[in-house]
């Protein structure tokens, strides 16, 4: 067995220190939680009996990654966005996605200066730690494919010049249901990028009436202030990325992809980058745990949700259902019979 899945190897890694920059205290595993804690308490004060979404958005903080809210409008997408944007002391941007908006608004474009006869790069909005692309879908598909290079390379390139984006960055879109009037699909490349893919869904009646007593005349985001800074977000992704995954972990998350490109109801499986994703979604939740190790249910939770976006149902197995309902219900049958390995942590 591994010598790092050992309890003394894990005592190890929680008392390692990792410079936290902005700081003279240290990154501990005490300062993780507490940190973590902090972000998911002022993000909870706006979205109100929401746990699993609040957790979602901050894996995908700590993971490198994005995300994507679908849902009907008015369920609190764009607050989520916004709520977890204000927790982090960092440069946040706001991006209106319409039918006329132009790539160059989001990437930047070069204009001439006459002072000094040359072409001066001007950054879009995506210039920013955190980008909130609101509504993404509404926008046409040749200004959603101004984010693939941003998002998967964290870089622009302009007239043939690259400008590296500032770190962390993550963007966190919104979006309607396709089948809602005046929105575009995202393309399948468009999706892959996103680490996670979730929905809001309507709050409970308690949820709603505290709502309606607690909102109407003061707005919740008023009252979130930045509680890290953006380097300490890049301190706290490093160490979530030391959590230890065992080789027996990582051949299963191979065999849960592989049973995706195979399965007779997916047309289209799980990409490599959703292996890699998948593994980094399921260290920052062990980490938020507590834990410096992942465990099988690490995976199996965020199986839907890192996966399920990127796959395309056959049409003959819908039968007139939701392409996403097919999909969801394979990835169950899949998590159910591909063998969950016993040693999990050597």
């Amino acid at each position: 067995m591994d010598e790092t899945a050992t309890p003394e190897a894990a005592s190890r890694l929680r008392r390692t220190e990792t410079a936290r920059p902005g700081s003279d205290e240290p990154l501990t595993a005490e300062s993780f939680a507490r940190l973590t804690d902090q972000i998911t308490a002022s993000v909870s004060n706006v979205i109100d009996g929401k746990p699993e979404a609040v957790q979602s958005a901050l894996i995908a903080l700590l993971a490198e990654g994005h995300l994507l809210i679908e849902d009907v409008p008015g369920v609190g997408k764009t607050m989520l966005a916004r709520a977890l944007a204000a927790t982090v002391d960092a440069d946040v941007r706001r991006i209106q996605f319409t039918p006329d908006l132009l790539p160059g608004d989001i990437t930047g474009v070069s204009v001439f200066n006459p002072v000094t006869r040359q072409f001066e790069f001007t950054p879009g909005a995506v210039f920013a730690n955190i980008v909130i692309a609101d509504e993404i879908n509404r926008s046409s598909p040749k200004t959603q494919s101004s984010l693939l290079e941003a998002m998967e390379e964290r870089q622009v390139t302009i007239d043939g010049r690259t400008h590296v984006l500032p770190s962390p960055f993550l963007v966190v879109a919104t979006q309607n249901p396709f089948e809602m009037e005046g929105t575009y699909a995202l393309p399948e490349a468009q999706r892959d990028r996103f680490l996670l893919r979730i929905s809001m869904g309507y709050p409970d009646a308690a949820a709603e009436a505290l709502m309606l007593r607690q909102r109407d005349s003061v707005n919740p985001l008023d009252g979130i202030v930045p509680v890290v800074t953006a380097r300490q977000v890049t301190a706290m992704i490093a160490w979530a990325r030391g959590v230890h995954v065992a080789p027996a972990l990582e051949e299963y998350v191979v065999a849960l992809a592989q049973a995706t490109r195979s399965h007779p109801d997916i047309r289209l499986g799980a990409s490599p980058r959703a292996t890699l994703q998948l593994v980094r979604a399921a260290k920052v939740r062990a980490a938020l745990d507590g834990r410096a190790y992942v465990i099988p249910d690490d995976l199996t939770s965020l199986l839907n949700p890192v996966f399920g976006h990127r796959l395309i149902a056959n049409r003959s197995a819908a039968g007139g259902r939701a392409g996403a309902v097919v999909v969801s219900e394979a990835l169950d049958r899949i998590a159910a019979s591909v063998r969950v390995p016993l040693a999990a942590r050597a």
